[in-house]
């Protein structure tokens, strides 16, 4: 619990509110921060297009979801604008999204979740631009004229930034909070010269998730081409489908969804490939998962990153928990390692559940749940890339990967059904070329997350009067 002494001018300076919430946040000593700084103070509403239009969410509306990209527009939910892959998005009609044009958001915008977790913030990118958004999340659109949009993002952001956004929070259970809470919050207006600076480091930072994004396509191209996918299965043909006894003694197998006609399509292609197959268990050394453990989380300098397996799936790879180096016990088996795949194992059909992720340098030697499948491809070869473009794979990949899952309320996947997960045979030079592709990829997103702490140490250096 944290305990914290409130001098009663901070009551007065807030207007007698009594919830805890602006007082812990650390709301009021940035307000003190930007009270000696000697620069010019706009509100938020001052720098954005329209005044106070400026700041605005979709309102709130029944959702219509389509299944053909053709009509449809891919919708980010409060959670999505941190996703690392945007390309699992729902779609939302785009007669819904025309009739509405507050659901599109713009590149240069500023995302900020406002329901629920409250200041999780996003920066629209180019690849995120024409795309529609929830009504949990707030808008904030900047005035070139008047600020540049990278730095703004940089100093709401920051821990400065933050403070000040979440303070405005309201309700007990359900937390909220609507433009005009942050309409007035104070903007150091910096110098052209340090607003630039903070502003290309944003931009580039957005190039670097562009590079990555490409890298990963083409990925996916070049073992479309190597391997070829077969048409997926009709799934209205899931209502109601045959399987042969001969099926059931092979896989000892009773559940309906092991046996649905996209699994089996896929499976019978890839025994049937020119090259040959081999399974997930051969082409790896291991594929495990961990107990269950006590999680003892201390500063972070005492501790090892500890990532949830929601977390593996953040755009950025932060978290803030740190589990103990010297009362974890059997610390070791949780460690992770660069070039490793990781799986959630439980979870929602559609979720998380069967969405493979990458172990990149940030990841590396950070701590994960039990809640986490690790695969460990051979160290002798360099297969790491090839594994996860193709489980990674919504049209082959993730068919295999969740047939394998067992429950009904919270699937669940299990390195011994994932280790019997068939993989056709690729040249190694082509393994070579994707596991190139993959790592890089990944490291640009690592070079992207820099890059925008960058802009925020930047920010926060000159509000503190460090830099000018």
């Amino acid at each position: 619990m944290k305990v914290k002494a409130i001098p009663s001018s901070w009551l007065e300076k807030e207007g007698c509110r009594l919830d805890c919430g602006p007082y812990m946040s650390g709301a009021i000593e940035a307000k003190v921060a930007l009270e000696k700084l000697s620069v010019k103070k706009e509100t938020l509403h001052e720098v954005t297009k329209g005044g106070l239009q400026g700041i605005y969410h979709a309102g709130r509306e029944g959702r219509t979801y389509v299944n053909n990209s053709a009509h449809g527009v891919p919708f980010l939910g409060s959670t999505d604008i941190l996703a690392s892959d945007l390309s699992w998005l729902s779609l939302l009609a785009r007669k819904q999204v025309a009739a509405n044009p507050r659901f599109t958001i713009q590149e240069g915008w500023i995302l900020i979740t406002r329901s629920g977790t409250i200041g999780k913030m996003a920066y629209t990118r180019k690849d995120m631009a024409g795309m529609a958004c929830s009504e949990h999340v707030m808008r904030i659109v900047p005035d070139p004229d008047k600020i540049l949009p990278g730095y703004l993002y940089a100093y709401l952001s920051s821990r400065f930034g933050v403070p000040l956004v979440v303070s405005g929070t309201y309700g007990a259970i359900i937390q909220h909070i609507e433009p005009y809470h942050i309409a007035n919050i104070p903007v150091p207006i910096a110098p052209k010269s340090l607003q630039r600076k903070a502003h290309d480091l944003i931009l580039l930072s957005g190039e670097k998730r562009g590079e990555a994004k490409q890298q990963l396509e083409k990925a996916q191209a070049i073992l479309i081409a190597t391997i070829g996918y077969p048409p997926p299965s009709n799934r209205k043909d899931w209502c109601g489908y045959n399987v042969s006894s001969a099926d059931l003694v092979e896989y000892s197998r009773f559940d309906g969804f092991f046996h649905n006609p996209t699994a089996q399509s896929l499976e019978n292609w890839i025994k049937k490939h020119p090259a040959g197959f081999t399974t997930l268990g051969e082409i790896t050394d291991d594929i495990f998962d961990v107990p269950p453990f006590k999680h003892i989380y201390v500063s972070p300098d005492q501790g090892v990153p500890f990532f949830t397996s929601g977390d593996i799936f953040l755009l950025d790879r932060k978290t803030e928990k740190f589990l103990s180096r010297t009362q974890t016990k059997g610390l070791a088996q949780y460690i992770l390692q660069q070039g490793w795949i990781l799986l959630a194992r439980s979870g929602q059909l559609g979720g998380i559940i069967g969405r493979p992720q990458y172990v990149d340098s940030a990841l590396h030697r950070a701590a994960a749940s039990d809640h986490v499948i690790r695969i460990v491809p051979k160290q002798d070869a360099s297969t790491a890339g090839f594994l996860y473009i193709y489980l990674a794979s919504p049209d082959v990949g993730y068919h295999l990967l969740t047939r394998t899952m067992t429950g009904s309320s919270v699937p669940a996947l299990w390195p011994k059904y994932l280790k019997q997960i068939k993989v056709p045979l690729v040249e190694m030079s082509i393994q070579r070329q994707l596991d190139e592709l993959i790592c890089q990829a990944f490291e640009y997103r690592v070079e992207a997350t820099a890059y925008e702490d960058e802009a925020r140490q930047l920010v926060e250096s000159f509000v503190e009067g460090r830099v000018t």
